[in-house]
């Protein structure tokens, strides 16, 4: 089966969502070794991977075709959450998280979800001393969610203590 499929949102006055059509693609992909057919599921993934909490994390063992993984992937992508349309006159919410094997990271306005993002860490990244890394986060939702961060007021949340003072010098 060839993943050649046009990507489409549903969109709304509160809410950007995953198109149903697309969905069935997803459910139809039959697990395969062909590497070309891997990464033709990874590239339709990664396109919704902003609707998906934790998708690196996730999506990691399906390079290596690990059979449980890949249907919780599976799963994630075609029941994604709906995405809160942002409001760029109100502020928004930025929670950065790292642990040992990636950074996550939402943006959110108003309790409500606007986008996931996360990454692995690379093989020297894994190295990184714990305060690094949770800057890291920050640095990784700053650069991806900058169109909206740029000129609106923005609050940053990390669980890690001594990046508290950093982030309150202007």
């Amino acid at each position: 089966m060839c993943l050649l499929v046009e990507i489409r949102h549903i969109l709304s006055e509160k809410a950007v969502a995953v198109d149903p059509s697309k969905v069935e693609d997803v459910l139809n992909w039959k697990q395969s070794e062909i590497v070309t057919k891997i990464r033709s599921f990874l590239g339709l993934a990664g396109y919704y991977r902003r609707f998906i909490k934790d998708f690196s994390k996730t999506k990691k063992p399906m390079t290596s075709l690990t059979k449980k993984k890949c249907k919780t992937l599976k799963k994630l992508l075609t029941s994604a959450p709906m995405l809160a349309q942002p409001d760029v006159t109100k502020p928004f919410d930025v929670y950065c998280d790292a642990s040992g094997n990636g950074l996550g990271c939402v943006l959110m306005q108003e309790g409500r979800v606007i986008a996931y993002a996360s990454c692995q860490l690379r093989k020297h990244e894994v190295n990184y001393p714990t305060h690094d890394l949770e800057l890291a986060a920050v640095v990784h939702a700053l650069k991806i969610w900058r169109h909206y961060l740029l000129g609106n007021n923005c609050h940053i949340y990390t669980d890690h203590k001594s990046l508290k003072y950093i982030l309150t010098h202007a």
